[in-house]
C-alpha cells in the first residue's frame, strides 16, 4: 500500500502461509471451537436445568461461559474461514467490531473471576453469613459492573486504536485483529495510545489480581485454621477449578498485553493468542465439569432423565 493512502481493509496474514498445513489446522481449530461452543452452551444449559446449580457461584459459572463463547466466536470462524477458503482479507468495520468484541469479552472475564474469588472468600470465610452476602442483589451487580467495565473497557482501547492513522500497510501480522497488531501497523505517534493500552490494561489486571489475591489469603488463612485433613480437602476442592482458571487467563494476559506493542514479537504473540483465544475457552468448561462433584452429578441427572424420556417414547 502506497503512503498517503487511507485503510479501507486489513489483510490478515494468519498463523501460517503452509499450504499442506491449511486443511489439518482447519480440522484443528473446527474441533477446538466445536468443543469450546458445545462446552460453554452444555454448562449454562445444565445450569439451567438443574435447580440445584442455582447458587450465586454457578450463576457466575453460566456468565463464564457466555463470555468464554462470546470472544471464541469473535475470532475462530474468521480463523477456520481463513484456512479452508485462504480468505485473509477483512474490511475495517469488521475488523474494528472484532477487536471490539474480542477485547469487551476478555475483559468482562478478567472482572467475573474477581468476582468469582469473592464469591468463593464469603463461601469459606463466612459460610453461616453467605446467603446474606451473596444475594441475588448482589450478584446481579457484580455481573453488570463486570459487563460494564468490560465494554467500556473495550470501548476506550478500540476508539483509541482507530482514531490512528492507518497508511503505510494494510497487512496486520497477527490471524485476528488484535490490539497491538492492528495499533502497530499506524503511521500515526502512537505513543499514547500504547500508553492508555498498557496503563488501563495493568489497572484492571492488577485490580482484579489484588482482589483474588486478598480472598485466597483469607481462604488459605480460613483453611489453615481448621486442623483437619476433611477441612482442607473442604476448602481447596471448593476453589481448585476457580485456581485453576485463574492461573491460566491472568498468566497468558500479562504475557501478551502488559508491553508496549514495540517489545512484542508476532510469532510469539500469535502462539499465546491460540491458546487465550481459543484453548482457555475450550478449557474452562472442562476444568469446571471435572473438578466438581455438583456439576458431574447434574450431567448424570439430565443425562438420565434424557433416557427415561426417549425410553417412555418408544
Amino acid at each position: 500500500m502506497e503512503n498517503g493512502t487511507e485503510v479501507t481493509d486489513f489483510i490478515l496474514v494468519g498463523l501460517t502461509n503452509t499450504p499442506e498445513l491449511q486443511i489439518p489446522l482447519f480440522i484443528v481449530f473446527t474441533l477446538i471451537f466445536l468443543i469450546s461452543a458445545f462446552g460453554n452452551l452444555g454448562m449454562i444449559t445444565l445450569i439451567l436445568l438443574d435447580s440445584h446449580l442455582h447458587t450465586p457461584m454457578y450463576f457466575f459459572i453460566i456468565n463464564l461461559s457466555l463470555v468464554d463463547f462470546g470472544y471464541s466466536s469473535a475470532v475462530t470462524p474468521k480463523v477456520m474461514a481463513g484456512f479452508l477458503r485462504g480468505d485473509k482479507i477483512i474490511s475495517y468495520n469488521a475488523c474494528a467490531a472484532q477487536m471490539f468484541l474480542f477485547a469487551a469479552f476478555a475483559s468482562v472475564e478478567n472482572f467475573l473471576l474477581a468476582s468469582m474469588a469473592y464469591d468463593r472468600y464469603a463461601a469459606v470465610c463466612k459460610p453461616l453469613h453467605y446467603t446474606i452476602t451473596m444475594t441475588t442483589s448482589v450478584c446481579t451487580r457484580l455481573a453488570i459492573g463486570s459487563y460494564a467495565c468490560g465494554f467500556l473497557n473495550a470501548s476506550i482501547h478500540v476508539g483509541g486504536t482507530f482514531s490512528l492513522s492507518f497508511c503505510k500497510s494494510n497487512v496486520v501480522h497477527h490471524f485476528f485483529c488484535d490490539i497491538p497488531a492492528v495499533m502497530a501497523l499506524s503511521c500515526s505517534d502512537k505513543h499514547i495510545s500504547e500508553m492508555v493500552l498498557v496503563l488501563i490494561s495493568s489497572f484492571n489486571v492488577f485490580f482484579a489480581l489484588l482482589v483474588i489475591l486478598i480472598s485466597y489469603l483469607f481462604i488459605s488463612i480460613t483453611v489453615l485454621k481448621r486442623h483437619s485433613a476433611k477441612g482442607y480437602q473442604k476448602g481447596l476442592s471448593t476453589c481448585a477449578s476457580h485456581l485453576s482458571a485463574v492461573s491460566i487467563f491472568y498468566g497468558t494476559v500479562i504475557f501478551m498485553y502488559l508491553q508496549p506493542s514495540s517489545n512484542h514479537s508476532m510469532d510469539t504473540d500469535k502462539v499465546a493468542s491460540v491458546f487465550y483465544a481459543m484453548v482457555i475457552p475450550m478449557v474452562n468448561p472442562i476444568v469446571y465439569s471435572l473438578r466438581n462433584k455438583e456439576v458431574k452429578s447434574a450431567f448424570k441427572k439430565v443425562l438420565g432423565n434424557t433416557k427415561f424420556s426417549l425410553a417412555f417414547g418408544f
